[in-house]
């Protein structure tokens, strides 16, 4: 079969298309974000029709995806792990309404933080809803599992997750590709009542859902992706999980190991392994991608007196992404030699690009505030949050999608004032547009500016939902078509922009002061079409 060179989302792209797809929604976050577009940019998607644009949050992309699958068509729906609680309410609900078509959602978590708020780790999301979870540990598995998760998912009619990580996102490796699968054909469920959530309905799903754990565990424990690897070393036991298990592997090449070894990629957790693992060795080391996730459900089903080391003990630090070095000091092997890599470039913070419309807006906002002293101005999710950083020096907050709004209306509740929020057009309409009709349901006194660059521009430049329509989505919540004021911000505006954004600090009510200029990235891409 043909062979491509992949980045892991890009295999799931291709794994959910060739294994039958016919709709993918989400909204674009680093590092999920390549799914979709591979997608987006697949030939065959397009021959076939298969559904293929963004979503305006999570939320609504998981709700759509079981739309999908109400119809019994194949979907997949993308998020980062933050996302995953956007869309949380209809996930947790989906292990009750199940799927009717094969229903994949997958998460591509961020260990380190490299372009997230926090560290998050979704298997305890799939713990929590009592769900079945894939975790491949290179491309070619994240390719099959998919596959295998529709077909979990069609066999249960539950909703199956797809973990990801940074590190397996955003590199590449050869897939090769099976013989593809024709899209399912369209089929209401056969149980009138199956998503209907009454509590009558919700009651039964429970208990149905609580019965079918045990046949989890047992695919779990027939897994082709759960391997047990025999050592005549007992004295350590290693469990490994998804992309760790190359950390491990890596290590082998020149220390091979004589422990037994589980490699784990599909959970629930396989008991019967793990039962034997334990029972076998002296002492247990757990090496996961994320939080202490399995290591922590160690120590609850196996009881004491288990000498378990992981992230929790030390024997691996408790934050941030795992390395081959950091697994090759917890198995105690003698550190590699390395030369040193001399300091050619200085590590530079990132900083808006020269040309951002962002620029001006925070030259007119600190130019009206500063005789207010400092602290006036909430923020959001998105490149403007660099506005933070010198020389602008502009904001104040960075929480989540859509808190600058709600968190200037709680400080203006508070009496204080000027209260000021930035977000941008896509944020705002991710989870801006519930804020503004707050503030405008208690008539906050503040100034809501939506900075408005044509683009999601810090996840890749996707199309914004909101796009031409957010004048009408203000007046719509009740916004005074008055205190909605557009400016465009350059540098010879600047005098104007400055009086305009007065002005609507100086009303005591809602204000929308709407910086509208293209990302530059944007205009170079028109300018050259």
């Amino acid at each position: 079969m043909k062979k491509l060179l992949l980045l892991g989302n890009e295999a799931v792209g291709q794994g959910v298309l060739d294994a039958g797809l016919s709709g993918a929604y989400g909204y674009p976050g680093t590092p999920s974000t390549e799914i979709i577009e591979y997608i987006q940019r697949n030939p065959e998607a397009e021959e076939r029709g298969v559904h293929k644009t963004w979503s305006t949050n999570e939320k609504t992309a998981m709700e759509s995806a079981l739309g999908m699958s109400y119809v019994g068509k194949r979907t997949i729906v993308t998020m980062k792990h933050v996302g995953l609680n956007v869309a949380a309410d209809a996930y947790m609900n989906s292990a009750l309404t199940g799927a009717n078509g094969g229903l994949i959602v997958a998460v591509a978590d961020d260990p380190s933080m490299h372009s997230s708020q926090n560290e998050q780790d979704s298997r305890f999301y799939a713990k929590f809803a009592l769900l079945p979870a894939f975790e491949p540990s290179n491309q070619q598995e994240a390719y099959d599992m998919c596959f295998s998760a529709y077909e979990i998912s069609e066999k249960y009619k539950i909703p199956a997750m797809m973990r990801l990580t940074t590190r397996l996102s955003h590199s590449r490796a050869g897939v090769v590709k099976k013989e593809a699968i024709k899209e399912n054909e369209m089929h209401l469920p056969e149980k009138r009542d199956q998503f209907m959530l009454l509590p009558a309905f919700a009651r039964k799903k429970y208990q149905h859902l609580l019965a079918i754990q045990n046949d989890l565990n047992k695919e779990s424990e027939n897994s082709q992706y759960n391997v047990y690897t025999d050592g005549k070393d007992k004295s350590l036991g290693i469990i490994v999980c998804g992309l760790a298990y190359n950390y491990l592997m890596e290590n082998i090449k020149d220390a091979p190991i004589k422990h037994p070894i589980l490699k784990i990629s599909q959970y629930p957790l396989p008991k019967k392994q793990i039962e034997k693992l334990v029972s076998e060795c002296d002492k247990i080391l757990v090496i996961e991608e994320g939080m202490p996730f399995v290591e922590e459900m160690l120590k609850g089903f196996l009881g004491k007196g288990i000498n378990i080391k992981g992230r929790l003990d030390g024997t691996l630090p408790r934050a941030g992404e795992l390395n081959p070095k950091l697994v090759r000091n917890a198995l105690g092997l003698q550190e590699l030699r390395s030369e040193s890599i001399p300091e050619v470039v200085s590590g530079r913070p990132p900083a808006l690009c020269t040309g951002c419309p962002h620029i001006d807006t925070y030259k007119m906002i600190n130019a009206v505030t500063a005789k207010y002293g400092k602290g006036h101005v909430f923020s959001d999710i998105g490149c403007y949050t660099l506005g933070y950083m010198p020389p602008y020096n502009a904001i104040n907050t960075c929480v989540d999608m859509g808190a600058s709004i709600t968190m200037a209306i709680g400080a203006a509740d508070a009496g204080f004032f000027p209260s000021i929020a930035t977000i941008g057009d896509s944020t705002f309409g991710h989870s801006g547009m519930t804020g503004l009709l707050d503030a405008v349901d208690c008539n906050a006194n503040v100034v809501i500016v939506i900075m408005d660059n044509d683009t999601t521009a810090m996840t890749g430049m996707q199309d914004s939902q909101v796009n031409g329509k957010i004048e009408k989505i203000c007046m719509g919540l009740g916004v005074e078509k008055e205190h909605i004021r557009i400016v465009v911000p350059l540098s010879r505006n600047h005098e104007e922009n400055v009086k305009i954004f007065q002005e609507e600090i100086d009303y005591k009510g809602v204000s929308v002061v709407i910086p509208r200029r293209p990302c530059i990235h944007v205009y170079k891409k028109s300018m050259r079409k």
